[in-house]
């Protein structure tokens, strides 16, 4: 197994690992070329999930892909990692970067290329889902953003493995990932899940959706001045979306099952925030 980064990856998940290093990032040619060299098929997950701007998306998600698929060669297999807001590209500057780096290398790869989509991924060492669990310890009260969207989830661990097995694949086909609730979840089950995974049950309020909506636009303004806000307006989008289900035409029947519930995921997740110390309560 060979990896590229811009820095030795010093974790505990890596203990049992011992990955050949390519020092480099995605702006790096010869790094690309080292990293493809000689494989069988090449796996491409890096990119931004938030950025200062839609220039900043661009330049990471779409010619990071680019510039990958033209190192790729004569490799045979390349899989990329992409998301469900890629069906959706006019709803962000991220899902509209992740389309965009779909469209380039399939351009690049044609038959050799692999699309995976998962949905929203959580599990042990992710950020991005820890201010939910932070906030179901602490207030009397959760957030639902819309009572009747759909929004689709997987652990980390088993996206994983459907990336991997679809990497043992023949190439050529886009998937969606999906746990075993391929019809997603309702804001509110999502919620009350996160506050009995932390051990408490406080109430649940609609937040209304021009409240969000402006909320991501006031750190659209922030994002100006060079901060980089998860909950922009185009996340605000996102995240408002009716509808982040799975429907069988976009499944895999061939792709491992899921180990993980919405429940006991949760669960594992915030098992491993407290013991690694982010999560107080």
């Amino acid at each position: 197994m060979r990896i590229l980064a811009r820095r030795d990856p010093f974790d505990p998940l890596w203990r049992d690992l011992e990955p050949e290093l390519v020092l480099g990032d995605l702006a790096d040619s010869r790094a690309l070329e080292a990293l493809c060299r000689g494989a069988d098929a090449v796996i491409h997950g890096a990119a931004l999930v938030k950025a200062r701007s839609a220039g900043h998306f661009a330049a990471v998600n779409r010619e990071g892909a680019r510039r990958l698929a033209a190192a790729a060669g004569e490799v045979p297999h390349v899989l990329l990692v992409s998301s469900l807001a890629a069906r959706e590209p006019a709803l962000s500057p991220y899902a509209a970067s992740k389309r965009a780096a779909e469209d380039a290398m399939a351009e690049a790869l044609g038959p050799r290329l692999t699309i995976a989509r998962p949905p929203a991924i959580y599990g042990p060492g992710d950020r991005e889902l820890l201010p939910v669990f932070q906030a179901a310890c602490r207030l009397p009260v959760l957030p639902v953003l819309n009572r009747t969207a759909r929004v689709g989830m997987i652990h980390v661990e088993d996206a994983a493995r459907q990336i991997a097995a679809l990497a043992d694949r023949a190439p050529g086909r886009t998937v969606a990932l999906s746990d075993d609730r391929p019809e997603g979840y309702g804001w509110p089950e999502l919620m009350a899940e996160a506050a009995r995974a932390v051990g408490r049950a406080p109430r649940l309020a609609r937040i209304p959706k021009a409240l969000v909506h402006l909320v991501g636009i006031t750190n659209d303004f922030s994002a100006a001045l060079g901060a980089a806000p998860m909950l922009t307006s185009g996340k605000a989008r996102e995240l408002l979306h009716p509808d982040w289900s799975i429907p069988p035409a976009e499944r895999a029947e061939d792709l491992p099952p899921p180990r993980h519930t919405l429940s006991g995921g949760f669960r594992d997740t915030v098992a491993w925030y407290r013991a690694a110390g982010w999560l107080k309560h």
